[in-house]
């Protein structure tokens, strides 16, 4: 049996993908019952007017409940260090185990993870369903920053990371900047 289009597009668009290194994030909601959490690198801004995330969530993880009756969410972006948050989250732990192996606290209605890189609360304000996934729109309610920035990073099924001798994105600003003076 051969497979169809629709299958070998879905194959190679995954082989492509692999491709993609994406920043990791544990996306965080309280549902009626407890505070849950799903590891997501389906993530990304929608807009800065008004400042706005989006969340892909497959409609077949037992997050999305959660997240679609939850009135906020929150989006933690996790550091090098917090591999071991982001298994647990990615379905190593099931419920509130999830939420063992760091420290975590209530913020504007979700739970955020104290040491992460980042942490951006958002209102649950709009979906739209397409294939087997849901995205979910947050609108910017609070962002909270710690430390400095060395992402997790995921890519070709592995987790990875910065070298230590990678050029701080503020000093390729500058440099970007000065360019641009002296081309003038």
């Amino acid at each position: 049996m051969s497979a169809t289009l629709d299958e070998q597009l879905a194959a190679q668009t995954k082989r492509a993908l692999r491709r993609l290194a994406s920043g990791v994030a544990v996306v965080s909601c309280r549902d009626e019952r407890a505070r849950q959490a799903m590891t997501a690198t389906a993530i990304n801004a929608m807009s800065m007017q008004p400042p706005s995330m989006i969340v892909c969530v497959n409609r077949a993880a037992g997050f999305h409940a959660a997240i679609s009756s939850a009135g906020r969410f929150a989006i933690n972006i996790l550091h090098r260090s917090q591999i071991e948050v982001s298994k647990g989250c990615g379905g190593e732990a099931r419920g509130e185990d999830r939420f063992g192996s760091a420290a975590w606290r209530d913020e504007s209605g979700a739970p955020v993870l104290i040491d992460a890189q980042a942490h951006v609360v958002c209102a649950n304000e709009a979906r739209l369903d397409y294939g087997s996934h849901t995205i979910f729109v947050g609108r910017v309610m609070f962002v909270g920053i710690h430390g400095e920035i060395d992402p997790l990073i995921y890519v070709d099924g592995k987790y990875t990371c910065l070298p230590p001798d990678a050029v701080p994105a503020s000093v390729l600003q500058t440099e970007i900047e000065l360019m641009r003076q002296l081309a003038m």
